[in-house]
């Protein structure tokens, strides 16, 4: 039997990119259980929308996560991706410069403060 998780591959990639921001894509899919096609896939889609940049490094990729966009789920929207890896206990690393597309990757994600309702 099949067992569910919390998270999507997606999000269990953007965890492993965002520990590791070296990391091969053939180790990223071990980690999650997939395929490494399926990985590849994955980080393209997550390039096109703008949630990882990638710059080469010889022959490697170096992988940094943009922390300020907001979560993609109606539901999820109000918070960053950032917040996400804070709640699950990921380090990022910092990047080493930013490639000057006037847009802010951040290592201290901006925590929204929820109100609880007391009934």
């Amino acid at each position: 039997m099949e067992t569910w998780t919390f998270l999507t591959n997606y999000g269990h990639v953007l965890l492993c990119i965002a520990a590791d921001p070296d990391i091969r894509l053939k180790d990223v899919a071990e980690k999650v259980g997939i395929t490494e096609r399926s990985t590849q896939r994955i980080v393209a889609d997550l390039i096109a929308e703008g949630y990882l940049r990638h710059v080469k490094v010889g022959r490697r990729n170096r992988y940094q996560v943009r922390l300020d966009l907001p979560l993609r789920h109606p539901v999820e929207r109000e918070n960053e991706v950032g917040v996400l890896l804070k709640l699950l206990g990921r380090k990022t690393s910092s990047p080493k410069k930013d490639s000057g597309r006037g847009s802010k990757i951040s290592t201290t994600p901006n925590l929204k403060r929820r109100q609880t309702m007391r009934r």
